[in-house]
């Protein structure tokens, strides 16, 4: 009996002494707090040293950045890393707003060379780019794009970019190269309108790249989609303002290889420019975008829903009078309905110098109720096959230039 008691007092011990302990951190989560970083103060050495660590951690690993409001400059994180690596910004991060405080030619947050990174959080990525954007002189200079991007991802493999916003970028919100099985679910981005070249998602040399659920309002493209890209899917994503969902431009630079399958499913454009549109520059190098297929498309006052240009020229800086060579095939386009801005609802204006092929266009219902009368379509160097309805009717009296 005394065995027994003596056993039972010894457990009540070793219990209330469990009770006493201080909580300790999770395992394999680097809070950056723990690391020096303060709100309202700059962020940069703190994330770099908790990255340093979880990038080396031999098991998977989260970086938080708590909520308040911090100040950062610009960061590389640098894989490879040895597990997976979450980066979960609760935070508003803000970037220095005068972009003479920045290198031009490093982005705002760089991520390369990870397998398995995630980005979520429900955080903040602010710019701050107004001051930017009144420097941005596109139409007077060819080379205008010296400004940092906000979020730049490269040769990442197996990611996820989750529950964060992008707001008022420099230049483009983000920027994705080199990467494969890469996901964006529920991103948002926001900028005004008057942000000049602030393109929303940037996608181009990767494959595998999925777009879901995300709201996309700024002043360029909300997706736009760059050459050697395979099996890019974009579903249930809200774009305005904006300048639609481009595939393009291309041509401009020698050697770039094909564009082959990007699908645009159940979207919504409010308020754009464009809807789907495929750009090419005229006097172009040669090139391929294949395999595009649009389907279940609502349009709300946008300016023109349904675009293939293979003369565009932004700012005049290009010659019109030879024909684009970047071939473009296989493009379906089907259930796209709602109302136009202008007369101009469809425009399917391919190349002399290489017509478009193997384009099918099925029920299209979208109308325009201005002075000038209904909305109407026009059609260069191609030969759609059409399904079911088309209001407006598409390539009536159509000829080849």
């Amino acid at each position: 009996m005394e065995l027994k008691f003596t056993s039972f007092a010894f457990l009540l011990l070793f219990l209330a002494r469990i009770g006493d302990a201080q909580p300790t951190a999770s395992p394999g989560v680097f809070d950056v707090t723990k690391y020096g970083a303060t709100t309202n103060g700059d962020i940069s050495k703190a994330v770099l040293d908790a990255f340093k660590e979880a990038c080396a951690a031999t098991s998977p690993s989260t970086i938080v950045i708590p909520k308040g409001t911090y100040q950062m400059n610009q960061v590389k994180l640098q894989g490879p890393c040895k597990a997976p690596v979450e980066l979960q910004v609760q935070a508003i991060l803000k970037a220095p707003s005068d972009p003479k405080q920045l290198n031009a030619d490093v982005e705002w947050l760089t991520v390369n060379y990870i397998d398995r990174f995630t980005l979520s959080g429900g955080g903040v990525f602010d710019g701050q780019g107004k001051q930017a954007w009144d420097q941005n002189n596109c139409k007077d200079s060819k080379s205008c794009s010296n400004l940092p991007n906000n979020l730049s991802f490269n040769f990442l493999t197996n990611s996820t970019i989750q529950d964060i916003t992008s707001q008022d970028s420099k230049l483009f919100h983000i920027n994705v190269n080199g990467c494969k099985n890469l996901t964006f679910i529920r991103v948002n981005i926001t900028a005004p309108p008057e942000s000049i070249n602030t393109d929303g998602i940037h996608v181009a040399r990767s494959s595998n790249v999925n777009i879901t659920d995300c709201v996309i309002g700024t002043g360029d493209d909300c997706i736009s989609v760059g050459d050697e890209l395979e099996q890019l899917h974009i579903t249930r994503v809200t774009c305005g303002p904006g300048h639609g969902i481009s595939v393009g431009s291309l041509g401009k630079t020698p050697g770039e290889k094909p564009v082959v399958g990007v699908y645009v499913k159940n979207c919504t454009f409010i308020n754009t420019d464009n809807g789907v549109r495929v750009k090419t520059w005229p006097a172009s190098h040669q090139g391929v975008v294949t395999d595009l297929h649009y389907e279940d498309i609502i349009v709300q006052n946008v300016s023109n829903p349904i675009v293939i240009d293979q003369v565009y020229c932004p700012y005049n800086q290009c010659n019109k009078d030879l024909p684009s060579q970047v071939k473009i095939s296989k493009v379906s386009i089907k259930n796209i309905r709602g109302t136009s801005r202008t007369q101009d609802a469809v425009l399917l204006l391919c190349s002399k110098g290489a017509p478009c092929d193997g384009v099918e266009v099925g029920d299209i219902d979208i109308t325009y109720n201005g002075k000038e009368g209904p909305a109407k379509s026009s059609c260069e160097n191609v030969k759609p096959k059409f399904v079911g309805k088309q209001n407006p009717p598409i390539c009536a009296g159509a000829q080849s230039s």
